[in-house]
């Protein structure tokens, strides 16, 4: 039996580098920085197991969605204590266009860590295509209850709230917030600036 090395907590994100919306003047970017988050404690699996999840980042990493779901697949039928498969095959399936996969194995991950705060950011997005708005939101606040410096969930909170819920006190507070943490962003400070004046009116 082999303990997890760090990868097997790994979240596949090098796929989802960016998420355009082609309905906004803002692009909303898949940040890849984990600050925030810990992977949970090393778990005893068989050496297999950790071959075949590492074996999927790397079709994933390839864009080789059939692959790597076929391998998580697997995964999960001898693993399902932690959420990284989950996620991973959620954000597979989400990548082949099948929503109703990708918002069934995001869920899993959450019922699995209910914070998870990549699992909760890939399923607010997933939500905020839909227009599910409030759903979007709680997948964010849930991650935030438990990581609440943790930038990508930061950011998109921010997103939704201005452009999509409209409350941009909330939007405002996300973005000073993110700009706390990354005062070197020179985006957010743009952003940061004009909703300031919008919500000054």
């Amino acid at each position: 039996m082999n303990s997890f090395s760090a990868i097997f907590f790994k979240v596949f994100v090098l796929a989802m580098f960016a998420i355009g919306l082609s309905a906004c003047v803002k692009d909303v970017k898949q940040d890849t920085s984990q600050s925030g988050y810990e992977a949970p404690k090393n778990i005893s699996v068989d050496s297999d197991v950790e071959d075949a999840f590492n074996s999927a980042l790397g079709h994933l990493k390839a864009e080789r969605y059939d692959e790597a779901i076929a391998l998580l697949l697997q995964v999960i039928e001898e693993e399902k204590r932690v959420a990284a498969p989950f996620v991973n095959l959620g954000m597979a399936y989400d990548k082949k266009g099948d929503v109703t996969n990708a918002e069934k194995y995001l869920l899993e991950a959450v019922n699995v860590d209910l914070a998870h705060p990549v699992a909760n950011n890939q399923l607010g997005l997933l939500y905020r295509k839909q227009g599910k708005f409030d759903d979007a939101r709680k997948a964010y606040s849930n991650a935030l209850t438990r990581y609440p410096d943790y930038l990508p969930v930061i950011r998109n909170l921010g997103i939704l709230c201005e452009l999509y819920i409209r409350d941009l006190p909330c939007a405002l507070s996300q973005y000073e917030h993110y700009q706390s943490l990354r005062p070197d962003d020179k985006t957010m400070n743009i952003w940061i600036a004009d909703l300031s004046r919008r919500v000054a009116k």
